[in-house]
């Protein structure tokens, strides 16, 4: 049955969406690491060619998914209620911690600065590996990420808690209807004071892969097309602003690599040139990029999901020292 496999067409209502979207809609339960395994060696193919997770899928595409990946999906037995053994009651408080809202669909917690969203080389410890080990917690069944940040990010992480709600969540980010709102420092002061960055991203070369950079011309294939809206809140002179930014697509680093191409690098931002010469020195040099606020219909409800996250307490200081009045602004959340 491994060597067996089946052909899926891509749907019209399915038309642009990324490969790896698209297994995370018809597969949840096949991770990311396994999905690039497959497609690294062929035995997931796009109209019969080797494919990049990133790669944007076509209506009426051809996806061939060896059985294998069924296998993998499919529960061996019931999930068991049991808390697994390696969790410390620790973590568990922690996540419990994070939470700002909860249904029996929904979770979303407020991530802290330095936890990562997922496991990759080196990362044993992340927040999808915790909600993993609370499978007890939301009644047996493991809940599953809807969208992701930076290590570093703080601030709104949706989280979807059963297999049916993660489709119809990922459906929901597939067509734009979720509004997200970041609040970040950036060093400078951006002009105009309201604008949008549209800048087409790919992955750097090198031993920074996890960067992106702008894309040159005769990359068009491999770029993923990138739009985000910033507003200026505040500032402090000429030295940083505070700013609000709105993505509306959602690419890697996708705000952190746009306010650097205009030359406004996010404070603290290693990777993209905002820890260097920050505007005051009593500044933590971490990055100061906060996921304020998600607007999103609900899965269904048919209401509305509408969750802020407080700042983190390294901004929160920052804005202390810079006289910067989060309360006071916080319309600019909305």
């Amino acid at each position: 049955m491994s060597d067996r496999v089946e052909t899926i067409e891509v749907k019209a209502s399915e038309a642009d969406m990324r490969l790896d979207r698209w297994f995370r809609l018809h597969f949840p339960d096949v991770g990311y690491s396994y999905l690039q395994k497959l497609l690294r060696t062929g035995q997931v193919r796009v109209d019969s060619r080797r494919a990049e997770a990133n790669a944007r899928l076509a209506a009426g595409a051809q996806i061939r998914v060896p059985a294998i990946v069924r296998i993998a999906a499919k529960p061996s037995a019931a999930p068991s209620v049991k808390p697994p053994l390696g969790l410390s009651k620790a973590d568990r408080d922690r996540i419990e911690k994070m939470i700002l809202y909860e249904d029996e669909h929904v979770l979303v917690l407020n991530k802290p600065f330095g936890l990562a969203v997922q496991g990759g080389t080196g990362t044993k410890r992340h927040i999808d590996g915790m909600l993993a080990g609370m499978a007890d917690r939301f009644g047996g069944e493991r809940p599953r990420l809807v969208h992701r940040l930076d290590r570093d990010t703080t601030g709104v992480l949706l989280i979807a808690k059963h297999r049916d709600a993660a489709a119809k969540l990922g459906r929901v980010f597939q067509t734009r209807s979720a509004a997200k709102t970041y609040w970040a420092l950036v060093k400078g002061v951006p002009k105009p004071p309201q604008g949008k960055v549209e800048a087409a991203l790919v992955k750097a070369a090198g031993p920074d892969g996890d960067r992106v950079r702008k894309a040159l011309p005769g990359e068009q294939e491999e770029a993923m097309h990138a739009t985000t809206h910033y507003s200026v809140i505040d500032r402090l002179a000429n030295k940083a602003a505070w700013v609000s930014l709105k993505p509306v697509t959602g690419r890697q680093h996708q705000l952190r690599a746009h306010m650097a191409l205009i030359g406004h690098p996010i404070v603290g931002d290693n990777k993209y040139g905002g820890d260097e010469n920050l505007p005051a020195e009593q500044i933590d040099n971490k990055l100061h990029l906060h996921a304020r606020r998600l607007v999103l219909p609900h899965p269904f409800t048919g209401g509305k999901i509408d969750v802020t996250a407080p700042l983190p307490e390294h901004m929160r200081k920052t804005w202390d020292l810079l006289s910067l009045d989060a309360d006071r602004y916080e319309e600019a959340s909305r």
